[in-house]
């Protein structure tokens, strides 16, 4: 592939945002209303599952499997929104490579397992202006490790998936985007990635301009 990706596809917590500590917070305060501290194995399981599969994991992970799995769904997205008010951080280089590949003109989509809205809210702080497409975990059929949701994106841009780059953090939206046939640019936050075909892993997007990312899809 020659030239800049068609598109560049990002997903958002704990790629564009450091927000997987703010669902730490509200998953953490979620378990100790129910008396129960969450196992750090069942947290890393969680991270970049659907808003579904992640309470089924939490409430196996305390022990309480009969909790009721929309109300402790409720609750968390009720106390990220909060947080994602006051607390949203980007993660290092991610702005400066958004709004590079912006200025460039190379279309961009939001790629999240997160529900519109938390999305919403988050875009706020991202400017909704960077994006040409979201995709929301709540929007699709089948979310992440799905191919769904990066398909839906490039047939939304009308491009070529296989000369798009994901940006991804977790191996649930790697699998997802590779699915999909997207090149890959993986940068581990919480949980530790393994190097494999199509996937090139960073320690940070600091540094990282589209000429890389053109670079990493020759």
């Amino acid at each position: 592939m020659n030239g800049a990706p068609q598109a560049v596809l990002f997903d958002m917590d704990g790629t564009l945002f450091d927000s997987e500590v703010l669902w730490d917070v509200a998953i953490k305060e979620l378990a100790a209303s129910y008396g129960a501290v969450v196992p750090d194995e069942t947290r890393l399981a969680m991270v970049g599952t659907s808003m579904y599969d992640s309470m089924q994991l939490l409430h196996h992970g305390i022990g309480q499997p009969w909790r009721d799995g929309p109300a402790s769904a409720a609750w968390i997205n009720d106390r990220v929104g909060q947080l994602f008010e006051t607390s949203l951080v980007w993660r290092p280089g991610a702005r400066e490579l958004l709004h590079e590949v912006r200025a460039a003109g190379v279309p961009t989509a939001l790629v999240t397992a997160t529900q519109r809205r938390l999305v919403d809210v988050a875009v706020r702080t991202a400017g909704r202006h960077n994006f040409d497409v979201l995709v929301c975990g709540d929007e699709v059929t089948h979310t992440k490790p799905h191919p769904e949701p990066y398909e839906t994106a490039a047939r939304l841009l009308g491009v070529d998936i296989s000369r798009c780059i994901a940006i991804e953090d977790s191996p649930t939206g790697i699998a997802s985007a590779l699915a999909a046939g997207a090149m890959v640019l993986a940068i581990p936050h919480h949980v530790p990635l393994i190097p494999r075909p199509r996937v090139t892993l960073r320690e940070t997007l600091a540094g990282i301009g589209l000429t890389d990312l053109s670079i990493l899809t020759r």
